[in-house]
């Protein structure tokens, strides 16, 4: 599988770079999704269906919104 470093400002404002391990390179949303299971995992298990469907990239939008996290990159390693 190949290895992804997804950066991204923490809820601290500080520049954090984690190694993610994918088929693809994933999009906003998934490397959201996998931010939220590592850092946040009974958040991770929250259901957004009242987001998804309305809303383009719900996991990304809630990360910022509600935990302050933002992604910065995603690039091969």
């Amino acid at each position: 599988m190949q290895k992804w470093k997804i950066t991204f400002v923490d809820d601290h404002g500080e520049a954090v770079g984690e190694i993610f391990e994918c088929e693809e390179c994933p999009n906003d949303e998934q490397a959201a999704k996998l931010i939220l299971a590592r850092y946040l995992p009974v958040a991770a298990e929250l259901d957004l269906n009242d987001l998804e469907g309305r809303t383009d990239n719900p996991t990304v939008k809630s990360l910022k919104s509600q935990y302050s996290i933002q992604i910065l990159s995603i690039a091969p390693i």
